[in-house]
């Protein structure tokens, strides 16, 4: 396996969990009352999946949005809920917001060094 391959898998990992995770919250929509936070959560959702299918493709920019939304997500859950209090949804979240930005930052630290085609 080249590298190309792996960092390819890496971003494509990436894309996946962060759509899976976009889907769920707006999925969520239907076992919550609708209020104020279940909506924020469902466009939050909504904007992770637009970040998944960006991240199928090539652009440096979605590497960077991979970046800085889902860890922004993750800060604010933590700076809101207690470690301790979190249920079993919110740690999965916290965890996949916590992978995918390390996956994006590994892709854009490699693909920084490769001239755009």
């Amino acid at each position: 396996m080249t590298k190309s391959t792996s960092f390819f898998r890496l971003r494509n990992l990436a894309a996946v969990l962060i759509t899976l995770s976009g889907t769920g919250q707006v999925a969520l929509l239907w076992f919550r009352e609708l209020s104020g936070a279940g909506v924020l959560g469902a466009l939050l959702g909504i904007s992770y999946i637009i970040i998944g299918i960006g991240l199928f493709g090539q652009s440096r920019f979605t590497l960077f949005v991979a970046i800085v939304v889902p860890t922004v997500a993750a800060a604010l859950i933590l700076d809101t809920t207690p470690l301790a209090e979190l249920n079993q949804l919110q740690t999965a979240r916290v965890v996949v917001d916590a992978i995918v930005p390390l996956c994006a930052v590994i892709v854009l630290l490699r693909v920084r060094k490769k001239p755009p085609a």
